[in-house]
């Protein structure tokens, strides 16, 4: 039988065709800029102009070691998309607060330059999802482009400076306690152990392992805690999720990785066993509601677009992947942690970006 449903009207409304059009310009130009912030932060181009009374494109060029001709067509850019300031009187640059608080100060909570390094290696990675898509192997999280690694890292650390110490770990039942008196951590899916790091400044007496399978990203970790001071204090090592070593811990982390992973269940159950009977399991996931129309916002937008290039590949790129995906909402967390042995679960704290989930025993 054919589909009962009234027949559409395929004729495009006016209004709506032109509204529509209209996105696409938008994205479109978003697309094309999104090229240049990546340069602007590779060159320390947003960071020269920061603090400055106004730059000509000469003396950007000449801060920057850069040559003129290409600085001046990159300001012209910037000021058309809003991410640099002009006086048009006197032929200068500069940024304003807002501007520089954003492209600038890496350890502020809106600094989103990261952000573009991973849409970068989205679109170089763009032939090889294209062979996923038709064979449906994936791609692991090792095979992707190096900017990937390194605006994951940029991207979410961030965020974890402006929340973890003050906000999301405080809401967590007795854990603050336990790694101040002195407790037993892992931080698995580390990557350039950001997370790791940051804890072990915070809670000296505790000790602090990161864990990560590709091998890249420990060697990245364990170089930026060398040159942090923090190598005696905390440790990095390549060890897969589902069977990373250590016994009786206190606390054990994922953050934004478990949705990447082909066995979440699988690691949830060694991260139980793992644990010692007042342990926690912590969860940090990008933000998400359980259907795809709670979902359906700006924030769901960017999640939805790295998931179908870099999360679901990555999962899926392992036999049997799971592919959860990275707006994978409570529902399908609390029964994952139900099935590796956890009774307790709970959202325990939320940003914008990102949810905090609480795993007890």
């Amino acid at each position: 039988m054919g589909d009962s449903s009234p027949a559409r009207n395929r004729t495009p409304d006016p209004e709506k065709l032109n509204a529509f059009v209209g996105r696409f310009v938008a994205d479109l130009g978003a697309s094309f800029h999104g090229a240049t912030i990546v340069l602007g932060e590779k060159l320390g181009l947003y960071k020269a102009l920061a603090g400055a009374d106004g730059l000509t494109s000469e003396e950007l060029a000449r801060k920057t070691a850069t040559a003129e001709r290409f600085v001046r067509e990159w300001l012209a850019a910037q000021v058309a998309s809003g991410y640099v300031s002009w006086e048009a009187r006197k032929q200068r640059y500069y940024l304003t607060p807002e501007q520089e608080f954003t492209l600038t100060n890496e350890n502020g909570p809106a600094y989103f330059p990261g952000a573009f390094f991973v849409a970068a290696s989205m679109y170089r990675d763009e032939p090889k999802i294209l062979e996923a898509f038709r064979t449906g192997t994936g791609v692991d999280w090792p095979d992707h482009d190096h900017d990937l690694f390194v605006g994951t890292n940029k991207f979410f650390r961030p965020n974890y400076l402006a929340n973890l110490i003050s906000g999301w770990l405080p809401a967590l039942d007795g854990v603050v306690t336990r790694l101040e008196e002195g407790g037993r951590v892992a931080d698995v899916g580390c990557g350039f152990g950001s997370s790791t790091r940051l804890m072990a400044q915070a809670y000296p007496n505790s000790d602090f392992v990161g864990f990560d399978y590709h091998a890249g990203s420990i060697r990245a970790a364990q170089e930026i805690a060398v040159r942090e001071g923090l190598s005696a204090r905390t440790r990095f090592e390549v060890a897969r999720a589902q069977d990373f070593p250590g016994q009786d811990l206190d606390l054990v982390t994922f953050f934004d990785c478990l949705h990447d992973m082909a066995d979440p269940v699988g690691a949830v159950r060694h991260a139980r066993q793992s644990l010692n009977d007042e342990g926690t399991l912590m969860v940090v996931e990008p933000m998400a509601g359980n259907s795809l129309d709670e979902n359906i916002n700006p924030v769901g937008r960017v999640f939805y677009s790295a998931s179908t290039m870099i999360c679901t590949p990555a999962s899926m790129a392992q036999p049997n992947g799971a592919g959860l995906g990275a707006q994978t909402g409570d529902d399908a967390f609390r029964e994952i942690g139900r099935t590796a042995g956890f009774t307790r679960f709970r959202r325990a704290a939320e940003t914008p970006f990102n949810r905090v989930l609480e795993f007890r025993p």
